[in-house]
């Protein structure tokens, strides 16, 4: 039975080498490309990695390159956003996604919103979903760590110490965790897309033969409000509604 299992171990430890084996090689095939000026190439190769369902920081800014330097702003700006998802404190995603925003033709004024909206998606938006999990872990570690050094004082004054810091630990924590389940949520129904044609015509309805609605360009950012078939409904940030076809839109 032991001999078995030892075998079953083996068969999947080699099997998650040699996929991690491939991955490097696929991104080192795709960097080589991409140094070498042979960026189609090297964006077919890095879309070999996405495909099979890997994702990155790394992966996404590369590929949010690639598409940049053969002028497809749509989908650089869609990788870049990806990447920005991932590392919101990435600089370098930072610096790249506006440069490929200064090529977007539509400057559409957002609508004004309460600056204490403002101020609370600020905050949720300075870390990702692993960010405010490593937060949240963090804080709950220190407060389990204070709680200790609370029973185990030597004097009153380190007994009041502890426990003024779990308190307060205890309050971050809550917090944290709270931004955590918040920013868990809005991920899972709040979705955003990049437009991906050069021009694209929106409409009043899921429909080809529906009454045009305004018309948009390639790299704008918009809101994913609903589907219908081969039909998504889009909101741009001044309000506006209409629906296009799905193929036309990279979900962020």
């Amino acid at each position: 039975m032991n001999r078995i299992i030892q075998i079953i171990l083996t068969i999947i430890l080699f099997n998650s080498g040699f996929a991690q084996s491939s991955v490097e090689e696929l991104m080192k095939k795709a960097n080589q490309f991409y140094v070498n000026g042979q960026f189609e190439e090297a964006i077919r190769t890095y879309e070999e990695l996405t495909q099979q369902g890997y994702e990155g920081t790394s992966l996404f800014y590369n590929l949010g390159n690639a598409y940049y330097r053969i002028g497809k702003i749509g989908y650089a700006i869609m990788y870049y956003e990806k990447a920005a998802k991932l590392s919101p404190d990435d600089e370098d995603v930072k610096h790249n996604l506006q440069l490929a925003q200064m090529n977007v033709k539509d400057k559409i004024e957002a609508l004004p919103s309460f600056f204490l909206f403002r101020i609370w998606e600020s905050i949720l938006s300075g870390l990702s979903a692993d960010g405010w999990t490593m937060m949240s872990y963090a804080l709950f570690l220190l407060f389990l760590f204070a709680l200790g050094f609370y029973f185990f004082a030597k004097n009153i004054a380190q007994q009041k110490a502890a426990f003024y810091s779990f308190v307060v630990l205890l309050i971050f924590f809550l917090v944290s965790a709270s931004l955590l389940i918040v920013k868990l949520n809005q991920e899972s129904k709040l979705k955003y897309g990049i437009v991906l044609n050069t021009s694209l015509t929106a409409k009043t309805s899921p429909d080809p033969q529906g009454k045009d609605a305004f018309v948009i360009h390639e790299g704008l950012k918009v809101k994913v409000e609903d589907k219908v078939d081969k039909w998504i409904k889009i909101r741009l940030e001044d309000g506006q509604i209409g629906w296009v076809e799905k193929e036309s839109i990279g979900i962020i």
